[in-house]
């Protein structure tokens, strides 16, 4: 199981990255965030929702009512027309990100 602290800086990223995908509800979205990392991780609500907020604030992500295929009325979220670029540039930085660590884990080459 990977830890809470090894993923908080990039909750952001994962939702984003599903959120490209299609727009979802949060219980879908970590329903998803369970299965893709074949049950490593679990995201808390209260950490989803939290960063459903945050991405909604900074005009990333937008919210809208929706009903799901169970037939209850959801509030669903996608990327806003800036949000591909904001994924864009955080995905370029993960990439950075994980250049770096890898060469401390590694080997300083």
């Amino acid at each position: 199981m990977i830890s809470a602290d090894a993923i908080r800086g990039y909750v952001d990223l994962i939702v984003l990255g599903l959120l490209r995908e299609r727009p979802s509800y949060a219980y879908e979205l970590a329903k998803t965030i369970s299965q893709v990392s074949q049950g490593q991780y679990a995201i808390k609500q209260t950490t989803l929702y939290s960063a459903l907020k945050r991405l909604e604030g900074q005009g990333v992500t937008e919210s809208y009512q929706d009903v799901s295929e169970s037939g209850k009325t959801r509030t669903y979220y996608r990327l806003s027309p800036t949000g591909q670029d904001y994924l864009d540039d955080k995905t370029a930085e993960w990439a950075d990100t994980k250049g770096l660590v890898d060469r401390f884990v590694e080997g300083r080459e």
